[in-house]
C-alpha cells in the first residue's frame, strides 16, 4: 500500500532504507521521546526493519523531493495495537527526523493516514497518544482533531524496559467528518 499527500509519500519500509534508518534513529532525540533506544548501528536498523517496520500498517515517510525517509508512521489495528482495542479501532504512532520538525509532515501524514483509516478501511475510532513531556507530540495530535481521553501512569514500555506516563486521545469518525 502506498498512500500520498502533497509533500510525502507513505510506503512500505525496504531493507536499504537501513542507512536513512540509523541516520535518523540514532538521535537521543527521537527514540526515547517515541518508546524504543536510538539505533547504534546500520545493522540494527536494518533488523528492526526486518522485524518491526514490515508489518503491515507501518508505512516510511518518505519526502517527496529527495525520495528518502524521514520518518516513520504506523496504523495498529485492533490487538495489534500498544493499548489492546477492538477490531473496528486503531492505534497510529509516527515520528520524523530532527531536521524535519516544525515542517508539518508529521500532522499531513497523520492526516493521510486517518482518511486511510476511516475511508479505505472502515475504522470508527482512531486512538492516539504521547508521553509526559512530548509536547510536539501533543500538538500533532491536537492539530489532526484528537482530543484528549486519559493517561495512564506507568504504562510500561516494552523496549526502554521502564514505565511512563501515558496520555492518549482520541478521534471518532463522526467527530473527524465534523473537523475536516
Amino acid at each position: 500500500m502506498i498512500l500520498e499527500t502533497e509533500r510525502l509519500i507513505l510506503r512500505p519500509w525496504r531493507r536499504f532504507d537501513a542507512r536513512e534508518l540509523y541516520k535518523y534513529a540514532s538521535s537521543p532525540e527521537i527514540g526515547p521521546a517515541a518508546g524504543w533506544h536510538e539505533h547504534k548501528s546500520v545493522k540494527e536498523s536494518r533488523q528492526i526493519i526486518k522485524n518491526v517496520l514490515r508489518a503491515p500498517g507501518n508505512f516510511a515517510v518518505v519526502d517527496k523531493t529527495t525520495k528518502r525517509p524521514v520518518g516513520s508512521i504506523s496504523l495498529m489495528i485492533g490487538d495489534t495495537s500498544n493499548i489492546g482495542l477492538p477490531d473496528d479501532e486503531a492505534e497510529i504512532g509516527y515520528w520524523i527526523a530532527v531536521p524535519y520538525w516544525g515542517r508539518g509532515l508529521i500532522p499531513e501524514a497523520t492526516r493521510e493516514i486517518i482518511r486511510y483509516a476511516f475511508d479505505d478501511l472502515g475504522i470508527k475510532k482512531l486512538w492516539c497518544g504521547y508521553f509526559d513531556g512530548n509536547l510536539k507530540s501533543k500538538r500533532v495530535q491536537e492539530k489532526c482533531g484528537f482530543k484528549y481521553s486519559h493517561t495512564v501512569e506507568h504504562f510500561p514500555v516494552k523496549a526502554l524496559g521502564e514505565e511512563k506516563t501515558l496520555h492518549i486521545t482520541c478521534l471518532t469518525k463522526e467527530e473527524r467528518q465534523k473537523t475536516y
